[in-house]
């Protein structure tokens, strides 16, 4: 039977190093409060047999005590507050380890927590595709602090074995046959354990699973709201909370009574234990071989014996919850990020910004041939703008680049080197991003902007600003830079977020800029504005720009067509309209749309009845 996977626990223990002063302490204090403990009894069985009966004091005590052994009463207030002060060193022995193991376990699962941040951040973007992001908050803040809950057991584990040891040592120079009894129950205890503990991981993992999905739950409805409320689904997603949480809570409380039921059978088989050694003792005492005050401290000493037995069977069955969460949390460890830096990877300076893909070939999980013979070349300083119908595969094409997802066959060169022998940091420092979305944090403008560049002064943030047409609207703000954006940026409209996205790319001042249609959601006053900071953006920089609107492409160098993923035009926007294919048709569909909207088509006047 194996209850404890000892492999866990020598993984844990790495984590315990940083604080092995406290942990030393914790040991020190672990076994005063196991000697302590063991002088528990003692005060009574003085009180019974020296004081209430006639039996003289052992020679040892009376010699420490002296003159006072002789007078009871002198005695009894001795030994009461001999009791209390045992009471209070121990109450201070437990303040003082409570304090340094709950910085230990705080300061372990902030590690660990962080270890686990981390590690999701260094998946890539394919992986976090596959899962739901609130089960990897679940596993990040739930379930993180399972190491240093294991770590906790341990001092805990410890004083009840020393406790457990001492206590039934001294029981058998007492009492050896009433000491072998007090182990009969150990057999049921044992296997109590090991049956709980094979029959409960199933249970708990499930109910993991579903306190899990609610969270993710939360998050989706959290992050759609705008959607929720446009469409009044407001009861829908509260019913779908709610029939969620159920399922969670009813798995919950079936564990807990299986928990409960197991903790009442390990209490049931020591009190069983408790009632035959009292009886045994009993019939000791009725026989002459054992005092009165001897009994006491034996069942006194027995009962504390199997207080440990029950906390290390009970803590032992507990743990199977720590276990399961260790599992889960060391699985997203143990796995590999599937795009990381390949053995001798080297970093790079800034780059010249010359790209080539090489018949590069791409397919999520799920999906066939979203990019297929991929082959261009896009020179230093080059606006590349690539177009195509939805779900072509043109922001699949750029993501490539800074290697969110990779190549499946194929490669791609940044300055004549294939992306995959760069450093992955040193390769996405080459790159700013503008998306069709801004992604904004909800902290100020200023550390939004700053984030392209996290040492720049706020000077430079607000150069950045002006050079994205930012700095006069953030003027008029009450609080100006300093405005918290809020969620999602909420705080500024759309076309605002997007020039404070820009700014940002400013400041970064990499020489390789990706525009992913970055003017499709705005209205054509705010688009003016933003295409003429994207203008000076790209100034000196290889650009790659997603366009919707063909019309934002007049100064490309060159024009990639998509289509089913494959690349079926390249050239200028002269050399495409003469090809008489895609792009031309493209072209002709926004040119006629747009006749449309400027010179309206009105319906006959009606004729006169």
């Amino acid at each position: 039977m194996n209850v404890i996977p000892w492999n866990y626990v020598a993984r844990v223990l790495r984590y315990l190093k940083p604080y092995w002063r406290f942990a030393a302490a914790s040991i020190v204090l672990t076994v005063l409060s196991a000697l302590a403990a063991l002088l528990v009894p003692w005060p009574l069985q003085i009180v019974v047999d020296h004081v209430l009966g006639k039996d003289p004091l052992p020679p040892m005590l009376a010699k420490v005590v002296g003159s006072v052994g002789t007078h009871k009463m002198q005695l009894l207030v001795l030994v009461v507050v001999a009791g209390l002060v045992l009471a209070l060193l121990i109450n201070v022995l437990q303040v003082l380890n409570n304090y340094i193991n709950t910085k230990v376990d705080q300061f372990i699962t902030m590690d660990f927590r962080s270890e686990l941040f981390l590690h999701a951040q260094r998946m890539s973007l394919a992986f976090h595709d596959r899962r739901r992001s609130g089960r990897l908050i679940y596993l990040i803040n739930s379930q993180g602090d399972a190491p240093a809950g294991l770590i906790m057991t341990i001092p805990l584990l410890a004083e009840s074995v020393l406790t457990l040891i001492g206590m039934f040592w001294i029981s058998w120079t007492m009492d050896w046959v009433l000491a072998l009894a007090s182990l009969a129950v150990v057999p049921f205890l044992y296997y109590s354990v090991g049956y709980y503990a094979t029959h409960i991981q199933d249970r708990l993992q499930r109910v993991k699973s579903l306190e899990s999905e609610s969270l993710s739950v939360i998050h989706e409805s959290l992050s759609m709201m705008r959607v929720i409320v446009a469409f009044g689904r407001e009861e829908h997603e509260y019913k779908r909370f709610r029939d969620q949480t159920h399922s969670a809570v009813a798995a919950r409380v079936k564990v807990t009574m299986h928990q409960t039921i197991f903790s009442l059978f390990v209490n049931m088989i020591t009190a069983v234990g408790s009632a035959a050694v009292l009886g045994l003792g009993a019939y000791h005492v009725i026989k002459g071989q054992l005092k009165v005050g001897e009994l006491l401290v034996v069942i006194a000493y027995i009962t504390a014996v199997y207080k440990p037995l029950e906390l290390i069977s009970n803590t032992i069955g507990a743990l199977q919850d720590r276990f399961l969460s260790l599992k889960n949390t060391f699985k997203l460890l143990d796995t590999e990020p599937d795009i990381k830096d390949a053995p001798g990877a080297r970093p790079i300076k800034r780059a010249t910004g010359q790209i080539t893909y090489e018949a590069v070939e791409f397919s999520y999980s799920g999906r066939t041939d979203t990019l297929k013979e991929i082959s261009f070349e896009a020179k230093s300083g080059e606006v590349i703008g690539i177009v195509g119908p939805t779900g072509a595969g043109k922001s699949t094409l750029v993501s490539l680049l800074p290697r969110f997802y990779e190549p499946k066959q194929g490669r791609i060169l940044l300055d004549g080197t294939d992306t995959r022998e760069l450093t992955l940091k040193s390769l996405r420092q080459q790159i700013s991003i503008v998306l069709q979305e801004p992604l904004l944090f909800s902290g100020s403008i200023a550390e939004n902007i700053g984030y392209g560049r996290l040492d720049a002064s706020t000077e430079e943030i607000v150069e950045a600003a002006k050079a994205a047409n930012a700095h006069d609207f953030i003027m008029r703000l009450p609080e100006q830079y300093n405005t918290i954006l809020g969620e999602r940026g909420a705080a500024v409209s759309g076309g605002e977020r997007q020039r404070i996205s820009v700014a940002r790319a400013f400041l970064k001042n990499a020489p390789i800029l990706i525009l992913d249609e970055p003017t499709s959601s705005v209205d054509s006053k705010t688009e003016a504005v933003i295409l003429e900071a994207l203008d000076r953006l790209m100034v000196g920089r290889t650009t790659f720009m997603i366009a919707h609107r063909l019309s934002t492409l007049h100064h490309a160098d060159k024009i990639l067509v998509l289509d089913q993923g494959r690349l079926i035009e390249q050239g200028t926007q002269e050399e495409l309209l003469r090809m008489n294919g895609l792009y031309r048709q493209l072209h002709e569909a926004q040119t006629s749309t747009k006749s449309r909207r400027t010179h309206p088509v009105h319906s006959a006047a009606p004729v006169p009845a």
